[in-house]
């Protein structure tokens, strides 16, 4: 995203591209300087220049090399994590003997799995790296999906449930971490975004590849939903594989013996090391496989100022979740046959593709990130409305126009993980924030798979009328979390600014505050 405003405003690409920076005040600089364990250290040059011709092809050359392998990756962890819903419309449960609520319990079971693998698994990627972690997690689940084509009943299947929510749990967050080491804080959120799309984008292939595969039903006598499972199970097990290979584990350290010319020449690496640094100096403070000790992790979840973003991700995916969890079953419900629900399912995603990029685009371009929550939950509202008072006997095309448009709204999960990412200030804060926030995000999908009850069914007018509270309590939220961090901030002003630039100096100098904690900090809103 940035990119493109650059482009727009630099005709000449021989111009200067380097920023401005604390490194550029010889007084300041020097309580900036990153830590002796920083990896790129030797390509650290606060006095490095560069231009617009040198930094344009080489954040390029970053997004072929780590952005596209983050989507590929992203890819098969959705395509895994979510082909339960095609093997739904292929009599899953039905085989299996299974209930609404053994679903719903599945798909919870899976979720608090998720959630407690999130922590842990980003204190051992931290500690280990994530260019060694997140290959072996990959094929790890892998294993596991594949290995449903042997589910014989409820324990299996929750069995199969809590081991890939355990392996999959550390992965985003991972992600999140890693990305950080090679893009500025300007450039990660449409990077996200770019990574989220992935999502929507399986979400449309996944019913076209579940409309082939699943018409393997009675095939060496298997169900359709058997081979689903362990087709796209041994796919993923060749992607994680193929990350070994692909994830360096960091600008500087792209060189190994099935990649000896590495990605970078040794000019290339300065100015990747000093864009970032001038960009977000916290990002020196720690090795990249530096663990986070217990008092430090103590220290960053106690951090009340990224608790709004918490409180946003456990909230703003609710008044959507069981609409787009239940979509395959409420269409099937609706009269549409396996086949149909599947393909009728891909029209909101590609629309919710296109306007969570132009969010997230906007929202930097705009410097505006609350108020992009704000939106999308007002675009939810009135389809959620709609879906709690239409009357039973309306067209089943209105219905599902309504619940398409109401899943095509602008995503802003990007958004959000790239604030809280902005706003933790530290690696060691970013490392715990990342998994914390992704943490709320799972419990609020724990919440949201148990507001459709069998009870309910198959209008949920109950669950729709929650969702609609939940839904006007959002928009309440965001407005709250403008309010907060415009507070913060002018507080950092009214203290910064009264102070003459010798106290200024002595606070850099004597000051024990870290992160968003210190008085030179303004929170992103």
């Amino acid at each position: 995203m940035t990119l493109f405003r650059r482009k727009k405003q630099q005709n000449n690409l021989d111009e200067i591209a380097t920023q401005p920076s604390v490194f550029d005040d010889p007084d300041k600089a020097r309580y900036f300087q990153p830590t002796e364990k920083y990896e790129n250290l030797h390509r650290f040059d606060p006095s490095a220049r560069w231009t617009w011709a040198e930094e344009l092809p080489l954040i390029n050359k970053l997004d072929w090399k780590v952005t596209m392998w983050a989507c590929v990756a992203f890819f098969a962890l959705d395509l895994d994590r979510g082909n339960l819903s095609q093997a739904n419309t292929d009599n899953f449960l039905e085989d299996l003997g299974l209930t609404t609520n053994d679903y719903n319990l599945g798909n919870t079971v899976s979720r608090l799995a998720f959630l407690c693998a999130e922590l842990p698994s980003q204190l051992i990627s931290k500690k280990v790296g994530p260019d060694r972690w997140i290959p072996t997690i990959m094929c790890l689940w892998s294993i596991v999906a594949a290995s449903q084509f042997w589910l014989n009943g409820r324990a299996t299947f929750l069995t199969c449930r809590a081991l890939l929510g355990l392996l999959q749990g550390g992965f985003i967050p991972d992600i999140v971490l890693y990305l950080s080491y090679f893009f500025k804080g300007t450039e990660l959120p449409f990077r996200l975004a770019l990574f989220w799309a992935t999502l929507k984008i399986v979400d449309i292939i996944a019913p076209i590849l579940a409309f082939g595969i699943l018409r393997l039903r009675g095939h060496r006598g298997k169900e359709g939903w058997r081979w689903l499972f362990l087709i796209e199970g041994v796919f993923t097990l060749s992607v994680g594989i193929w990350s070994w290979f692909m994830m360096a584990p960091s600008p500087t350290q792209t060189k190994s013996w099935y990649r000896p010319k590495g990605w970078f020449n040794e000019r290339e690496e300065v100015i990747m090391v000093n864009r970032i640094l001038r960009d977000d100096p916290s990002k020196g403070d720690m090795h990249n496989r530096q663990a986070v000790d217990f008092k430090q992790l103590w220290k960053s979840l106690c951090d009340y100022d990224l608790w709004p973003i918490y409180i946003a991700g456990l909230m703003f995916g609710i008044p959507v979740g069981p609409p787009d969890q239940y979509l395959t079953l409420t269409l099937r419900n609706l009269g549409f046959g396996t086949f149909n629900s599947n393909l009728l399912s891909i029209p909101s995603q590609v629309v919710g593709v296109v306007t969570m990029l132009i969010m997230t685009y906007l929202s930097e371009v705009w410097n505006e990130r609350s108020l992009m929550g704000l939106f999308a939950q007002v675009w939810i509202l009135p389809n959620i409305i709609a879906l709690a008072v239409l009357p039973s006997g309306i067209s089943p095309w209105v219905k599902y126009a309504v619940v398409s448009v109401l899943l095509a709204y602008p995503y802003p999960h990007a958004i959000q993980v790239g604030w809280c990412s902005r706003n933790s200030n530290t690696v060691r804060a970013r490392t715990i924030s990342a998994a914390a926030y992704n943490i709320f995000v799972q419990v609020s999908g724990i919440v949201y798979s148990n507001i459709y009850r069998t009870d309910d069914k198959p209008e949920y007018r109950r669950g729709n009328r929650q969702l609609v509270g939940v839904c006007a309590a959002n928009i309440v939220i965001y407005a709250l979390m403008k309010i907060y961090y415009v507070w913060r901030n002018k507080k950092r002003d009214s203290e910064w600014n009264g102070m003459t630039r010798e106290q200024q100096i002595h606070y850099l100098e004597t000051t024990k505050d870290e992160g968003n904690k210190r008085k030179d900090f303004r929170f992103a809103h």
